[in-house]
């Protein structure tokens, strides 16, 4: 499982990553993280056009993105 973490200083709020994990992400001022997810998660991460999202590995405990 991977766990997106937020910086809510960088969000712009684009949407772009509930886009790609409405399951996951939810955008109202900034975006808000609604638990782990799968590696859409990674994809979300991705799209962030601030580069507001950095993905933690639950099962190892480390950063894989960025």
């Amino acid at each position: 499982m991977y766990l997106p973490i937020i910086d809510e200083k960088s969000c712009i709020s684009s949407g772009d990553c509930e886009e790609v994990c409405p399951h996951v992400f939810h955008v109202e001022g900034v975006a808000r993280v609604q638990g782990p997810g799968d590696t859409k998660v990674l994809a979300a991460a991705e799209e962030c056009p601030t580069q507001a999202i950095s993905v933690i590995n639950t099962e190892t405990n480390q950063y894989i993105y960025p």
